[in-house]
């Protein structure tokens, strides 16, 4: 992987970090291939069983690098092509559908500004640690672009469509609080504290029942676009694919001993 994104895996968490501090986590292109290509070994690694997604510096990602796309847009103008938006097919869609399709779960933790395609990966994530000086930005309109980066389905599905319409049409920044009171960060702690608390979060993850958390990210995904009959049938399927694991197995045998399960992801 290039040094704009490092990627880590021990003991069955893997950890991602955007590390371009110097342009508060901008994302030129060697950034969102490697980003892209972090997500997607993680996703398919059987060893992973659960993702921390963070980033260096005082700011989480503040989207696109700004500099190198106004320097496309000029060279496809020149050339008379539209290859500078194909970012959005090749880069940031792969990274969101990685982020949210991959059978296990996903936390952001979230040191600083999260800003465009920065609040679209935090979006993204299944569970939000958020240092308390911590920004959300809905910058899209505020350059004159749509939502991308799955901000149209995931900010609508937390706050609501009429608070997602607020706050995309009349693009601000919000603290971490507001953020935490609209129901985006799922935890928020002292900055200095961000660190450790995302990293026990997701350890915690990645030690649990790996075949539950991927039903549950499964069933919760399905059932926004179905009817209750048809969620119900999914939740039949996939629960009885919970309840042939290993760590079902595992659980009910130390609910009965009355001990911790220790769980083997399988």
């Amino acid at each position: 992987m290039a040094d704009s994104v490092l990627y880590d895996v021990s003991d069955g968490l893997a950890t991602i970090t955007i590390n371009r501090p110097e342009a508060m986590n901008a994302m030129n292109t060697e950034a969102k291939v490697a980003l892209r290509d972090s997500v997607q070994a993680a996703a398919a690694d059987p060893a992973v069983r659960a993702v921390l997604l963070t980033a260096a510096g005082r700011a989480f990602c503040v989207g696109q690098d700004l500099k190198e796309h106004i320097g496309s847009l000029a060279a496809d103008r020149e050339a008379g092509t539209g290859s500078t938006m194909s970012t959005v097919r090749e880069h940031y869609n792969p990274i969101v559908r990685a982020l949210t399709e991959m059978p296990k779960p996903v936390v952001a933790g979230v040191n600083g500004v999260a800003a465009g395609a920065g609040l679209g990966f935090a979006l993204a994530a299944d569970y939000r640690v958020v240092a308390d000086t911590a920004k959300f930005t809905t910058s899209f309109a505020g350059v004159a672009l749509t939502a991308d980066s799955g901000v149209s389905w995931t900010l609508p599905r937390l706050i609501g469509a009429s608070r997602a319409a607020d706050l995309l049409l009349f693009p601000r920044s919000f603290s971490a609080q507001e953020a935490y009171e609209l129901g985006i960060a799922n935890k928020l702690v002292p900055a200095d504290d961000l660190a450790a608390e995302a990293v026990a979060v997701a350890r915690a993850l990645a030690e649990g029942p790996t075949v539950a958390y991927a039903g549950l990210k499964e069933s919760m995904a399905y059932s926004a676009g179905h009817t209750l009959s048809e969620a119900l049938d999914k939740e039949d399927e996939l629960q009885t694919r919970a309840g042939a694991s290993e760590d079902h197995t595992i659980a009910v045998q130390a609910f009965i001993a009355k001990e911790k399960p220790k769980y083997l992801g399988r």
